[in-house]
């Protein structure tokens, strides 16, 4: 039995805690008494970089970003907000999943107060590293 990818078509999708449902272990490993559960959630089908972070917004300014590539967010602490272009507004909370696929320009507004790990199908972006020292241009968002 074979899901489909989950990045099918631009925009955000957001996959809460808890859903799809875990499968027990314990059941399809015959090992009684194992207390442990499971679920792939297949992203893509396309083979490319990956490249793999943290991401931490305080309350502060609406932050557009535009995603270029493939990219799935888990909120690890606090609350994450985005809006899509249309307005349609997501909250995330620890446990749930983004998944932003392209072309997808995202706000996450002021109120986001939150901590993330993120894959992204790319390589590491200059700007995310440590030691860069140039600035980039970021259309929407006011200094």
């Amino acid at each position: 039995m074979t899901a489909p990818p989950f990045s099918q078509k631009p925009g955000i999708q957001l996959i809460k805690s808890g859903t799809p449902s875990q499968v027990d272990l314990k059941h399809s490993y015959q090992c009684p008494g194992l207390k442990s559960t499971i679920i792939d959630i297949p992203i893509s089908s396309e083979k490319k970089l990956l490249t793999m972070g943290r991401f931490e917004m305080r309350p502060s300014v609406d932050f557009p970003f535009f995603y270029e590539y493939l990219e799935v967010k888990t909120i690890v602490t606090g609350k994450i907000v985005v809006k899509d272009e249309g307005g349609v507004r997501y909250e995330a909370g620890p446990g749930d999943i983004y998944v932003f696929t392209p072309p997808c320009l995202v706000m996450f507004p002021a109120e986001s107060d939150g901590t993330t790990v993120f894959a992204g199908h790319r390589g590491p972006e200059p700007s995310f590293l440590p030691g860069f020292d140039g600035t980039v241009a970021t259309p929407g968002c006011t200094s």
